[in-house]
């Protein structure tokens, strides 16, 4: 799903204006970012552009994702 068509469904499901919705959108998006350990949070971008996760680029193991041993 791209951000236009997140937008559109939030447009929808609950009647905001789609300038409101792009709003949601982006604050839910940046919202989820800074909660995310850094190799996770670039993934939040491609994800609402459309592209599937770059799994592959991510650390192996928690000792990576919780800043442990890479």
């Amino acid at each position: 799903m791209t951000r236009d068509e997140l937008v559109k469904l939030v447009t929808q499901k609950f009647g905001l204006q789609e300038e409101t919705a792009k709003q949601v959108v982006a604050t839910v998006a940046d919202s989820l970012k800074a909660k995310l350990p850094p190799p996770l949070d670039g993934q939040i971008d491609g994800l609402v552009a459309g592209r599937k996760p770059d799994l592959l680029s991510l650390p192996r193991g928690p000792g990576g994702l919780l800043g442990g041993r890479k």
